[in-house]
């Protein structure tokens, strides 16, 4: 797997954001599979390839790898962990570009979360990046009151906040590898899945997409973000990253003619612009 460690981190940002936009339009595909069926199938694929990728990359220290994360690493896997029940969730309750356009805050709630608990200051560019991206927020829940996806949107935010929440655990310990900690994440989120089915049989099918929904789209999508985050900068993995937020919504009305209402798409314009904004802060505050 060291091609993977050779390829430009830029590269590697844009694959992930191109990986991660088809959870959508997979999860719509299941046949009769409900949410917690996902969440394990989902969750039982991802562990396998994490634990693929780890072994052809440690080989011997692979366990080591893992072990030496301790408790940093099972703390940082189970807000993640909240992160992937939110997603699952909120993708079938509330459409495709509401979630990916939720989830493109997590900039936001990063520079957010930095001052109170790393007291990193915030530049006047990102205050207004702030304010605009949450009234975008604001205005896509407030219209789904309505339309009975509010649930389906407040369920996506769990998706950033804890996202940053884990980038936060990580900063304030840098000697975190993060691997390991999605890797644990992927277990709590069998657990859940696991606890929460009636039972985990599903046809073949579901079992396919399960496997693409756990490997191209989850697996290499953190992979790949995860390594190249690495050796890109902060701000410029921001903006890579919103290839998820365009390509959503486009495979959701291309697959399953999901158009949502103009009001979503003023909502994300607003909160792509707020990133965007935020990402080409280049002053000397958080990133």
């Amino acid at each position: 797997m060291n091609f993977v460690y050779k390829t430009p981190g830029y590269i590697l940002c844009l694959l992930a954001g191109f990986c991660l936009s088809f959870g959508g339009p997979i999860i719509r595909s299941f046949e009769t599979s409900n949410p917690w069926q996902i969440l394990f199938w989902r969750s039982v694929f991802f562990i396998l390839a994490l634990i693929v990728f780890l072994i052809l990359t440690y080989k011997k220290e692979a366990f080591n790898i893992v072990k030496r994360s301790g408790l940093p690493g099972v703390f940082g896997g189970l807000f993640l962990s909240f992160s992937f029940v939110g997603y699952i969730f909120a993708m079938t309750e509330t459409t495709i570009a509401n979630v990916v356009f939720i989830i493109s805050t997590q900039t936001l709630f990063l520079a957010v979360f930095g001052y109170f608990f790393l007291k990193e200051k915030i530049s006047l560019r990102s205050s207004f990046a702030i304010f605009l991206a949450m009234s975008g927020v604001i205005l896509m829940i407030g219209d789904s009151v309505s339309s009975g996806s509010l649930i389906g949107n407040l369920a996506a935010l769990l998706i950033p906040i804890n996202f940053s929440i884990l980038i936060i655990f990580i900063r304030k310990n840098p000697k975190l590898d993060m691997i390991p900690a999605i890797f644990y994440s992927g277990i709590l989120s069998a657990i859940y899945g696991f606890i929460l089915s009636e039972n985990i049989i599903i046809s073949y099918k579901d079992l396919g997409l399960a496997f693409l929904l756990g490997v191209p789209q989850l697996a290499f999508g953190f992979i790949f973000v995860t390594i190249g985050s690495r050796t890109t900068p902060a701000a410029t993995v921001g903006l890579l990253m919103l290839t998820e937020s365009i390509f959503g919504p486009i495979w959701g009305w291309i697959i399953f003619t999901e158009i949502p209402p103009v009001s979503v798409f003023i909502a994300g314009f607003m909160i792509v612009t707020a990133v965007v904004v935020k990402s080409l802060d280049r002053s000397k505050y958080i990133e």
